[in-house]
């Protein structure tokens, strides 16, 4: 269904969830980013090499499209799992804390293949990796929410843990999803192919550990997403008929366009509902989709509302390509280990996947989250 062009619309947002209590009523629990860790393949794949492997000649610039210079894939080395646990031992080591008070394990990966190319539904990825770190007592589920998962667990960690549920929730994500790339270099001919989004993604591993946090601590401000489901065909994938895994079927246009028109007012009752404007945001990290579909989609969006936050659009894609639901945990860490970030720095965290589903995740980081990440490379 193609994008609709009219004005930006107020969009029914499933529910807000913000840390400030109604005057002379008790605050509510609150819950802050404990610790983040992510996991990357070491074998580096250009884009030049990728466009090397269609089988047909295209003279399609993928790299000047998108600005992805590179990503990380496994070769057989890693699949989901692995890169989940992975990304789980990396943060929990940084939180330095006993996996034996992990209350809830929430896992929000796309892919959920084991030993290969092999789809794992049960026992679902959260009891493995549960149980692979040691998180012995803790409740786990699976949940998908397409690039949208893990942000998606983090809205749900938020709320357990602010109505007194669960004190402590890591929310992990692995993604071996560079092989819907395999598949799309044997069919994409021309720049308008339905599965050149294929040929962006790369693998990796993220968590964060979400805890109950004090009075005094920072916290995570808002969190709230809504479905457009007007445009749920923009982007669909099925399991191949004659190549192992899946294939993937996306405009990215439509999808861009519809972004643009409907993540504006999302945006704007997430800073409302935390009492902010954007001009209060230091760092907004999207979904890393393309440099380009970034640095625009946030000029417009910023544009609509009138103001942009204090620093430009965080964007990783051109290092790591797009990792789906684990791009917003690969992005932060990077950050996080670069500097850019520090104590008191509010992010806002803004997922766009397919349905169209979009979520906005407001928080502000401590010192000693920006502590953990103090000799990262």
């Amino acid at each position: 269904m193609p994008a609709t062009t009219s004005t930006p619309r107020s969009l029914p947002v499933t529910s807000w969830l913000v840390t400030e209590a109604t005057p002379g009523e008790r605050a509510p629990l609150r819950a802050r980013l404990a610790a983040v860790g992510r996991t990357l393949p070491p074998t580096r794949l250009t884009t030049g090499e990728v466009m090397a492997s269609t089988r047909h000649r295209t003279r399609i610039d993928l790299e000047r499209l998108t600005g992805i210079r590179e990503r990380r894939v496994s070769v057989g080395d890693e699949d989901s799992l692995s890169l989940a646990t992975g990304a789980a031992r990396d943060c929990l080591a940084r939180w330095g804390g006993d996996p034996g008070d992990i209350d809830v394990v929430i896992s929000g990966s796309i892919t959920r293949y084991r030993d290969g190319l092999d789809t794992w539904l049960e026992p679902p990825m959260s009891l493995a990796v549960a149980e692979a770190v040691g998180a012995t007592a803790a409740t786990t589920f699976d949940l998908s929410n397409a690039c949208a998962g893990t942000l998606t667990g983090l809205f749900v960690a938020n709320n357990w843990i602010r109505r007194g549920a669960a004190r402590r929730v890591l929310v992990v994500s692995g993604e071996y999803i560079s092989q819907l790339g395999h598949n799309a270099a044997r069919y994409v001919r021309t720049i308008m192919s339905r599965e050149l989004a294929s040929l962006t993604l790369g693998d990796a591993g993220g968590a964060v550990l979400v805890e109950r946090a004090g009075d005094d601590d920072a916290c995570i401000e808002a969190a709230g997403f809504t479905t457009v489901a007007g445009h749920s065909r923009l982007c669909l994938a099925y399991p191949a008929r004659r190549e192992p895994g899946a294939r993937m079927f996306t405009r990215a246009r439509a999808i861009q366009a519809a972004a643009i028109l409907d993540t504006p007012p999302l945006l704007a009752e997430a800073l409302k509902a935390a009492g902010i404007a954007i001009e209060d945001v230091d760092h907004v990290i999207p979904h890393q989709t393309s440099a380009r579909a970034i640095r625009k989609g946030m000029a417009d969006v910023t544009a609509a509302l009138g103001g942009e936050p204090r620093n430009p659009a965080v964007v990783t894609v051109d290092r790591y390509g797009n990792t789906a639901s684990t791009t917003h945990v690969v992005a932060l860490a990077e950050e996080l280990g670069a500097g850019h970030i520090r104590p008191g720095d509010r992010v806002a965290l803004v997922a766009l996947a397919s349905g169209i589903e979009i979520g906005i995740v407001l928080l502000t980081v401590d010192a000693d989250l920006v502590d953990q990440h103090v000799d990262a490379t």
